[in-house]
């Protein structure tokens, strides 16, 4: 696998794009195929209904439990990566992936489509994690904001072209074509990783912590089932309340038993880093705030405006396309004047699309929905790839394989719960008004969206205010290497761009 392995360009060569295309193209590929069909099934739901003569909710748990395969397994991607090679890991999951995606399309009943699409999840759960630390890993340091900006196009790209195109298989085919569209994909990942991805050198702690490997898969899969069922069956629910109770108890005994080792397989030492704490903290606001508009914006436009699966489909195409555009601006723009003023500008942008949003009537048409749209996706496009290079220039070196792990579960359970919050607050806020004046029922959605877009705005205008905390760059500092003085927060102004790069 790692014979054709090319070698990474050292920092004394001229940097070019080209120095890491092929790599970056290898991991892009994967990671786009995970995306793009983890988000096109939520269209595929009510053919799966009637193709299997099951029910919704029974269907449904085709989503939740990818989800909680996905919470389960991120936490051990950087261990596993530590252990036996990113490169490895990372395309034995997209090899899992892409067998798991031909069951699926051939599953005859809802129980064995669930079965797999368990087994798909965990896969996919390995893939974005061990991706975005391979890319960081391989990418000049002086140039990781722009680097970051690259690859998030394809990941911002890939849910919002994904409704369209399940949509139009569905509607013109049939849902396994969702499905058998990642066998060539994943073919050509695996191709592209074993020809182009370097091998990179392994974490020196990659011990077995037995502990951590049983509880932070309880933990993380429990807090997201608890999460997402307090959503769907009320907060009031002994299955919310239970899903809670024991993601709550096996995190509480994780963190016990993880700052007793010597090499945890989630070092969560790494929040001694005031600056790593509160990059974090405002990615959790981030999460919340960005897939709560990620669940709120193709409900309003189908259940308040009326419009069908492919047409929601293409009128949130243009904030993807605005965002990808933003996204690269964003990483350059890191790379210069780090991240506090994207972060403060972003989550304002986030916030004011949230604001007009709540604003709209049921008579108003499409074009004042545009600007809105076009202002939340762009904002979180301008600062979210940068967030993620700042959050591994806060850790110390040694611990990069670990960063995304770490994050990511975290990440996974405030998507989570930025979605059942606002789904909680949507349907009691449906039925306060229904039980008021009885206006028609596209005003009915409107007054409720209305309250669930104004709690997002509230949500990223406190981002905003979080961002003033981290330190601006003086005009006079210069980057620092990565990994003096890490985990300090005296360290390089801002996350700006550091100067040292890693040897992979």
């Amino acid at each position: 696998m790692s014979s054709s392995s090319p070698k990474i360009q050292t920092a004394t060569q001229p940097w070019s794009i080209r120095s890491i295309g092929g790599p970056l193209v290898a991991v892009i590929v994967g990671m786009f195929m995970v995306l793009l069909d983890s988000s096109a099934i939520n269209v595929a739901v009510p053919a799966l209904v009637r193709q299997f003569d099951s029910s919704l909710p029974v269907v449904q748990w085709s989503l939740t439990g990818y989800i909680l395969a996905e919470a389960a397994v991120i936490p051990l991607a950087g261990w596993l990566s530590d252990r036996f090679g990113a490169k490895r890991v990372f395309l034995l999951a997209i090899v899992w992936f892409t067998v798991s995606s031909l069951l699926c399309a051939i599953a005859q009943d809802a129980g064995t489509f669930i079965a797999f699409r368990i087994l798909q999840g965990l896969g996919g759960g390995m893939v974005m994690p061990i991706g975005i630390s391979m890319i960081y890993r391989i990418s000049p340091q002086e140039k990781i904001g722009t680097v970051m900006g690259m690859v998030g196009v394809p990941i911002l790209i890939a849910p919002a072209i994904a409704p369209a195109i399940a949509g139009m298989l569905v509607d013109y085919a049939s849902w396994p074509y969702i499905f058998l569209l990642n066998l060539p994909v994943g073919i050509a990942g695996v191709w592209l990783g074993i020809r182009k991805l370097p091998r990179l050198e392994r974490g020196a702690s990659a011990k077995l912590d037995l502990p951590g490997l049983l509880l932070a898969p309880l933990a993380f899969a429990s807090l997201v089932y608890g999460v997402s069922r307090g959503g769907d069956a009320g907060w009031g629910a002994s299955s919310t309340l239970a899903g809670l109770a024991v993601g709550a108890a096996a995190l509480i005994a994780l963190v016990l038993a993880e700052l007793r080792r010597e090499q945890p397989l989630l070092d969560l030492r790494v929040f001694r880093s005031f600056a790593f704490t509160r990059a974090i903290l405002i990615q959790w606001i981030v999460a919340i705030a960005f897939y709560g508009l990620l669940f709120l914006n193709p409900v309003l436009l189908q259940q308040a405006k009326g419009y069908g699966a492919w047409d929601t489909g293409l009128l949130l195409l243009p904030q993807a396309v605005l965002s990808a555009v933003f996204i690269q601006l964003g990483g350059r723009w890191f790379d210069r004047i780090g991240l506090r003023p994207l972060v403060i500008a972003g989550m304002a942008l986030i916030g004011l699309g949230a604001f007009l949003l709540s604003r709209l009537s049921a008579n108003d048409g499409i074009s004042t929905l545009i600007l809105p749209f076009l202002l939340a996706g762009s904002g979180q496009a301008l600062f979210g790839m940068g967030l993620n290079a700042y959050l591994f220039q806060a850790a110390p070196p040694h611990l990069a394989g670990r960063v995304a792990s770490l994050t990511g579960a975290f990440q996974q359970v405030m998507a989570s719960f930025g979605v059942a919050g606002l789904a909680t607050l949507l349907a009691s806020r449906l039925r306060a008004y229904a039980d008021s004046a009885s206006p028609a029922e596209s005003g009915v959605w409107m007054h409720a969206f209305k309250d669930a877009y104004l709690a997002v705005a509230a949500v990223a205008f406190a981002g905003a205010l979080l961002g003033f905390t981290i330190r601006a760059r003086r005009s006079s500092e210069r980057p620092v290497a990565n990994g003096d003085d890490a985990g300090s927060d005296d360290r390089a102004a801002d996350g700006s761009p550091q100067t040292k790069r890693r040897e992979a």
